[in-house]
């Protein structure tokens, strides 16, 4: 298969084309094949597998694309990069939604587009659920994220009305050796001075590297999934758990907390959305036969 991806140099971008184009698995665990990748930039081609586009100025070099069968769009500005400041949410809300729309419009606008859009979207889309369980079927929530995640999604309808099957990967907290949150909390913990964030009584709702890459192929092969399918691993745990894990897996003390007013000297409006809890809850994924490598958090810890 032909598959362009955006985002490509990434944490999961850099880990998906390596396993497309070296085969692996994909759908519920079953066998893959070598894929053709290509790859979307901001800058002019460098190499054969680089195509040019410029979301902000809406363009997108389609020829590029052409015989290109799926697209995975993972593009956006870190959330926890940079503090929160008035330019950075912009940044935060234009890298998604601007870049959506425009490959969304150039998908619709081919004569033979792609059969499938997988879009990238969070489960900052439900906002705080607290300790309930949450699942596709729920509203967005309220605040700033949800905000983003409903017109992230919201931007790819130009490629869901030319029929282009639009799969929206709902992602969690990916652990990771490198990169996202897990990617800060590593050296602290292996440093002896890892521990609870607040309380430590809110929902993380995870999943392994090696499981989100599984997912996003499952999602393009998987002909009957549409619409928004959370990529979290089957049972949430608590901050407090994951400490707990952290400190075992790694031979580590974690005597130390972080205290909620600490947080918000250090994160600023971001520190809101580390103590909020998101127990969500992956139906559709299971419903469509995903078999997970990593499904507690133990597991997941241990492979990164």
């Amino acid at each position: 298969m032909r598959i362009a991806i955006t985002g490509s140099t990434g944490l999961i971008g850099t880990e998906l084309v390596r396993s497309l184009r070296a085969g692996g698995t994909s759908r519920a665990g079953g066998p893959g094949g070598g894929h053709d990748v290509v790859r979307l930039v901001r800058r002019a081609p460098a190499a054969a597998d680089e195509v040019r586009w410029d979301p902000k100025a809406q363009r997108v070099d389609t020829a590029g694309l052409a015989g290109c069968e799926a697209v995975v769009h993972l593009a956006g500005a870190g959330v926890g990069d940079h503090r929160w400041t008035a330019a950075y949410k912009q940044e935060i809300r234009d890298s998604r939604v601007l870049g959506t729309r425009a490959l969304a419009s150039a998908l619709a606008s081919m004569d033979a587009p792609p059969r499938v859009l997988v879009s990238g979207s969070a489960i900052g889309y439900y906002g705080d659920t607290g300790d309930r369980r949450t699942d596709e079927t729920s509203p967005a929530g309220s605040g700033f994220l949800p905000e983003v995640c409903v017109a992230w999604e919201n931007a790819a309808r130009p490629a869901e009305e030319a029929g282009i099957r639009t799969v929206f990967a709902r992602t969690g907290l990916v652990v990771a050796r490198s990169g996202g949150a897990w990617g800060r909390l590593f050296p602290l913990f292996k440093l002896g001075l890892g521990g609870r964030l607040g309380d430590g009584s809110q929902y993380w709702s995870f999943i392994s590297l090696h499981d989100h890459i599984r997912a996003l192929r499952h999602l393009v092969d998987s002909a009957e999934l549409t619409g928004p399918v959370n990529l979290t691993a089957p049972e949430p745990v608590t901050n407090r758990e994951v400490t707990a894990v952290m400190g075992r897996v790694l031979h580590r003390p974690t005597l130390f907390t972080v205290p909620e007013p600490v947080l918000r000297v250090a994160l600023g409006e971001f520190a809101g959305d580390v103590l909020g809890s998101q127990r969500v809850i992956p139906r559709r994924l299971l419903d469509s036969g995903f078999a997970y490598d990593h499904p507690r958090i133990a597991e997941a810890v241990r492979a990164a």
